[in-house]
């Protein structure tokens, strides 16, 4: 029996800035790509602060899960690439507050650069549905 993966962008979302999708879903199992802290509504970065951002790209998460039946208290899975490790306690600080108790497993990573100017992180994550 196969397995078919479904891909998509849902509405109120921030744009994706290359050839994928947001989300990529087989059966229960739910996959989200790289995510900036880009505000959907403006397509611009939700603020300087590493704060900022990540509040922004925990509440798209927030969004595109809900659009799959789901929510951040599946999510299984948290990949943080931050730009400077300095930041550290700053993405903590919206993390703890968008995540509430429910805090799964996570890798947090220094990387050297990321794609779009002035991101000082981004995340991705797995998840899977309520049902």
């Amino acid at each position: 029996m196969g397995h078919t993966v479904e891909t998509f962008t849902p509405p109120h979302t921030p744009t994706p800035i290359g050839p994928y999708n947001h989300i990529a879903k087989v059966g229960p199992f739910l996959s989200i790509g790289g995510t900036a802290g880009v505000n959907p509504a403006t397509g611009q970065l939700a603020g300087d602060s590493a704060y900022a951002q990540a509040a922004q790209i925990l509440d798209s998460f927030a969004v595109m899960l809900a659009s799959v039946g789901s929510d951040l208290a599946h999510v299984l899975h948290v990949n943080v690439f931050l730009k400077d490790m300095r930041d550290f306690e700053e993405m903590n600080r919206a993390y703890v507050e968008k995540m509430g108790s429910h805090l799964p497993a996570r890798t947090v990573i220094g990387v050297n650069e990321l794609p779009k100017p002035g991101i000082r992180l981004t995340m991705n994550l797995t998840a899977v549905t309520r049902e």
